[in-house]
């Protein structure tokens, strides 16, 4: 056994010198690279140095470059967060506190950028005890937006300063702003409130008695005060419905001793049900993406719903936390301020917020200007605001004219005009004048254009001046300088002359205006030399009149020959595009008849081959039939009946399948008489082809008329519905009512509905008469959107005077042209509304509105005239309906330009031998409306 143990022992010792030899060996090995590795890492620091000193290079370079930038464009948002985030890479707090300070006097900062600020802040402060800059900095944190984390850090910080006298008071101040700023955010007002609550039951320890001493009457008294002020805070917060407010309610159950108060139980209960409908809109939230605008939307739309002012704001904040950027958002949020809570420290300083978060948009600066008038906020803190707005960087130069007239109504209403002179009034002629000097020279140097082509904020000075001054001279002068900034062409501003000269002026000044109006006026020429005449008319001498007649004549003149100059050419032009348009249709026309024919010859080709086919079998089965056979078959079948050598006498085939679905007795087709009473009947037409139940489409929509005798309905041979028919009232009286339901809808399309009148008794009837004199009371405006309604347009242009009529154009489907009509009680209401309603945006469309003057119908009069040539000789050579679609014309085309027209054309217009005789000549006879109505109803 000793042995064995000896052994044992020897071998382990064995083992253990082995290790330690191992050891050793790894512990050379181990230096040897340690110094190997020291050598590289002697090489390596040099490279990392060598690195470090280009990426120091690299990123001051890159610094300067930024603030350059910034020294050009200040409002360059991005390049400022790029600047603060390299020098925080840098190290440089100096710097970076420079760049953080620049930053936020133009721009809100967004909470991630005040917390890190913050943070360095404090620290910086722990070498340098100066705990008001920090504060101060926090106070300037909280108003940029509504953020929880920043009130913590707030409040966090002022905890460390309760040392100091009254510090515990100034931390209970900064929580009750803390609530009363964030206490109603449904997710994170609730870590607010337990701060406070962990505060002040941090304060009840310090007040307690220690254990087995009995407090004194003051000690009893502060801690039942401090008591109190927990139970408060549990109250106050149960009563408001927050996330995992059922955690909070568990907690003041074990905290309070006498239990939850009844009261208590009830705000609870009340508050969770409010819970409960503000879930799904949290929910929302919840799952959708950054930066959640549609959702938040629906939130302030309930939030209006419910009526809780704190509530609205404080979902307004959280919706601009994350959507800073949206000006709609902050407009939404303004106007519910302006209009609702009325506040002035709560109005003025969201709307500071709001052109500090988006200083781009015009309106926010137009709604602050108000405010602060609104207000009565001191004149240099307006003129203030509005500097700011001149430097902001609009994106329009119309919004430099639109924040220019803002500060001109400021200025103006400043003025007491009772006064001769004074320094209000001397300050807003002072901001006219610089105003326009803006325009000239700040405005056009960067976009190209003045914003402002009507000058309005010229025209409203004058009218100033005119009125409140008595000082016309200024007036001419301004106009005269509006006239020659290109606005001498349009009639609206030489008649917003005239009235200003009628209603300020004399009439000496009034026929000046008048009269160089006529000789300037490219637009509406006609309107003005009437404007002219119907003022001779009135204060003229027979001089004056006979001077204004001579001169409107005269222009008129002038101007019809230039438009016949340009509907020669336009006429010229339609003419050739024509005749290109018929070569092509020839050339088409020419294909598909080719086609056609090898098509049939084909066609006719396989037919006699199956007819042999059919001929050769019957022979063979004729062939070996009976002469009995023979003699019973020897007929033939046809259309008419049975023909043939022994078809049985007076048999008749049944008729074939096209005759047995003809259409019922009632409907009423092309080759038989229109049977109608003319005194009782409408026609309509323009109903679509495929309308179903037509006939009972028609009752529906004339039945409010009147008894109705009859609906006739046309179809085609095949029968199909041609769109058209006639009603038959049982009394006369209906057909009044019944044209008044012209143009109105049956699925989608206008329906005309026009009177019944037999042509061959009454041709001189006139069913199509063309309005060519200009309507002074009506105005016609394009380029309208095609989803603008009758009732739309109507509100648009109510504000502008008394409305008769509104029409909208539609083709004939009913789809919109963007065309309408609009008619006025009188003149002067129509020009007033072009003056104000043209060059206007309607749902983003650029309406263009003038004076109603439709376009001369007899233009295809005119010799050379492409319409009526074209017309007229295809009806000659092809019929009154033209050439056919398969039809072939063996003529060259050089012929067709040279035939001679027909003597007698088929549309209704007879042509005389005279007029024959003019057409050779190359002078054709000009067709009136009348004779255009004949060819039309004559079809």
């Amino acid at each position: 056994m000793a042995a064995a143990g000896n052994a044992e022992q020897t071998q382990l010792q064995d083992m253990e010198e082995e290790d330690a030899g191992m050891e050793e060996r790894e512990m050379e090995s181990d230096e040897d690279e340690e110094g190997e590795e020291g050598m590289g890492v002697e090489n390596s620091d040099e490279d990392e140095e060598d690195d470090s000193s280009e990426d120091e290079k690299e990123n001051e370079a890159e610094i300067q470059r930024l603030e350059e930038q910034l020294s050009i464009n200040a409002f360059d948002y991005n390049c400022h967060v790029d600047l603060i985030k390299l020098l925080k890479q840098e190290g440089e707090l100096l710097r970076l506190r420079k760049a953080r300070q620049k930053m936020s006097e133009l721009f809100p900062l967004t909470e991630e950028i005040w917390l890190d600020w913050l943070k360095d802040e404090i620290r910086l402060t722990e070498e340098e005890p100066n705990r008001d800059k920090v504060y101060e900095l926090f106070e300037r944190a909280v108003k940029d937006y509504i953020c929880p984390e920043i009130w913590l850090e707030y409040a966090q910080y002022s905890i460390g300063g309760m040392g100091s006298p009254g510090g515990i008071d100034k931390v209970r101040s900064i929580f009750e702003r803390a609530v009363t700023a964030v206490g109603l955010h449904m997710t994170k007002g609730q870590t607010v409130w337990e701060a406070y609550r962990e505060f002040e039951n941090a304060i009840l320890s310090t007040v307690q008695p220690p254990p087995g001493r009995i407090p004194s009457r003051e000690e009893q008294e502060l801690l039942k005060t401090q008591l109190e002020r927990i139970h408060t805070l549990f109250r106050r917060q149960l009563a408001i419905p927050l996330m995992e407010m059922e955690v909070t309610y568990a907690e003041y159950e074990e905290w309070s001793e006498q239990g939850v108060p009844d009261t208590v139980v009830q705000q609870y209960k009340k508050a969770l049900q409010q819970l409960e409908k503000y879930k799904p809109l949290e929910e929302s939230l919840l799952v959708a993406e950054p930066p959640k605008l549609a959702e938040y939307q629906a939130y302030i739309d309930f939030e209006l719903k419910e009526g809780d002012p704190a509530r609205i704001q404080i979902t307004f904040e959280r919706a601009l936390a994350e959507n800073c950027l949206v000006p709609d958002m902050w407009a939404r949020n303004t106007t519910y301020l302006d209009r609702q809570l009325k506040v002035k420290d709560l109005v003025l300083s969201t709307h500071e917020r709001a052109v500090r978060n988006c200083p781009w948009t015009m309106g926010l600066w137009k709604s602050y200007l108000l405010a602060l008038e609104r207000h009565g906020a001191d004149h240099q803190t307006v003129s203030d605001v509005f500097e700011k707005a001149l430097n902001a960087g609009f994106i329009q130069a119309t919004d430099y004219v639109e924040i220019w007239q803002a500060y001109l109504d400021y200025l103006r209403r400043r003025v007491d005009f009772s006064k001769e002179s004074s320094k209000e009034l001397e300050e807003l002629r002072g901001a006219f004048s610089r105003s326009l000097d803006y325009m000239k020279q700040d405005v056009e140097e960067r976009f190209g254009e003045s914003g402002d082509p009507s000058c309005i904020i010229m025209q409203i000075w004058a009218r100033i001046e005119a009125l409140h001054c008595k000082n016309m001279q200024k007036a001419r002068e301004l106009w005269d300088n509006i006239m020659t900034k290109g606005n001498a062409k349009y009639a609206n501003m030489w008649l917003e002359y005239y009235n200003l000269e009628r209603s300020y002026g004399d009439p000496v000044h009034c026929r000046k205006a008048l009269h160089r109006a006529v000789q300037c006026t490219t637009d509406y020429p006609q309107h003005v030399c009437d404007v002219l005449l119907t003022f001779e008319r009135v204060e003229g001498s027979l001089e004056d009149w006979d001077l204004a007649v001579q001169k409107t004549e005269t222009r008129l003149n002038r101007i019809n020959e230039q438009l016949a100059k340009v509907a020669e050419k336009e006429a010229n032009m339609a003419r050739q595009e024509e005749e290109r348009a018929e070569q092509r249709r020839k050339a088409k026309a020419d294909k598909k008849a080719l086609k056609k024919s090898h098509n049939e010859a084909r066609a006719g080709e396989k037919r006699k081959a199956d007819y042999r086919n059919e001929w050769n079998e019957d022979s063979d089965r004729k062939r070996h039939k009976g002469n009995k056979e023979q003699s019973t078959e020897e007929y033939m079948e046809t259309e008419s009946g049975l023909s043939g050598r022994n078809a049985p006498p007076g048999y008749k085939a049944a008729p074939p399948a096209s005759q047995k679905t003809q259409p019922a007795d009632s409907r009423q087709y092309d080759n038989k008489p229109e049977l109608r009473n003319d005194d009782s009947s409408v026609f309509v037409s323009n109903l679509a082809y495929t309308l179903e139940d037509p006939e009972a489409n028609l009752r529906t929509l004339f039945e409010p008329c009147g008894p109705i005798k009859q609906v006739r309905l046309i179809f085609s041979n095949k029968g199909q519905f041609k769109g058209y028919g006639y009603v038959q009232f049982e009394a006369p009286v209906s057909v009044a009512e019944a044209l008044k339901l012209d143009r109105r809808e049956v699925e989608g399309r206008p329906v005309f509905v026009s009177p019944c009148v037999d042509k061959n008794k009454n041709p001189d009837f006139k069913v199509f008469k063309y309005n060519t004199s200009m309507e002074k009371h009506k105005i016609f405006i394009s380029g309208l959107p095609f989803s603008c309604t009758k009732e739309q347009l109507e509100e648009i242009c109510r504000s502008h005077g008394t409305i008769r009529d509104v029409r909208l154009v539609t083709y004939r489907s009913g789809k919109p042209k963007g065309l309408a009509y609009v008619e006025f009680a009188d003149e002067a209401q129509a020009s007033q509304a072009v003056l104000k309603l043209d060059g206007t945006e309607v749902e983003g469309n650029k309406i263009s509105v003038a004076i109603s003057n439709p376009p001369r119908r007899n233009m295809m009069d005119k010799p050379g005239s492409s319409r009526l040539t074209a017309d007229t000789t295809s009806r000659q050579a092809y019929g009154a309906r033209g050439r056919g679609r398969t039809q072939l014309s063996l003529l060259p085309r050089s012929l067709h330009r040279q035939a001679a027209p027909a003597g007698k054309v088929e549309n209704g217009t007879a042509a005389s031998a005279a007029t024959g005789a003019a057409s050779s000549a190359g002078e054709p006879k000009s067709l009136s409306n009348s004779d255009f109505a004949k060819m039309l109803l004559n079809k």
